[in-house]
């Protein structure tokens, strides 16, 4: 009869268990994403290091601020993997506790909760983090249709339609 109540006991910690688990499968999507976004950013300087140095002058100030700007935005999303990493590393703690109270008959419930709600806390910083490099990033984009249509890219990469006193007259 005991091993049977040990036995129910794992197979109740396994079901506590799951939640956390597919939290670790999004954190990972997102962990995808973000390193993805990064390796862009990181081609795309060495793609302007690249060009600048074969043409062999002095930046000009459209470069050093793109080449500014892809600092910026791989300083946040470096941040942003930090903070989703921290995230996943709480969520494996609190899977091990989870066991470890059933397996040492412990109420690790309060460090479970403290546990949960920081990685929570991590992810929700972590996730600021890369939207804010998203803006950062839309806010950078320079189209040469856009221009040619009469858009311009404001701050917060917010597209705004140039309407000219020559485009009233025509109508």
């Amino acid at each position: 009869m005991t091993q049977e109540t040990g036995v129910t006991a794992v197979a109740h910690v396994i079901q506590l268990a799951v939640a956390p688990v597919f939290l670790l499968s999004a954190i990972g999507a997102m962990l995808t994403v973000m390193t993805n976004r990064l390796a862009r950013i990181v081609d795309r300087a060495r793609t302007v290091e690249r060009e600048l140095g074969q043409r062999g002058t002095a930046p000009d100030a459209t470069v050093i601020a793109d080449m500014a700007s892809l600092s910026r935005r791989a300083k946040l999303i470096h941040r942003a993997i930090t903070l989703c990493t921290v995230t996943a590393l709480l969520i494996c703690a609190v899977i091990a506790v989870l066991f470890l109270g059933a397996f040492l008959n412990v109420d690790a419930s309060g460090i479970i909760g403290v546990l949960f709600v920081v990685a929570m806390l991590a992810f929700f910083l972590g996730l600021l983090l890369f939207l804010r490099e998203i803006f950062l990033a839309t806010a950078t984009v320079h189209s040469p249709c856009a221009d040619a249509a009469g858009y311009t890219w404001r701050k917060r990469g917010l597209a705004r339609r140039r309407l000219s006193a020559a485009r009233f007259a025509n109508d």
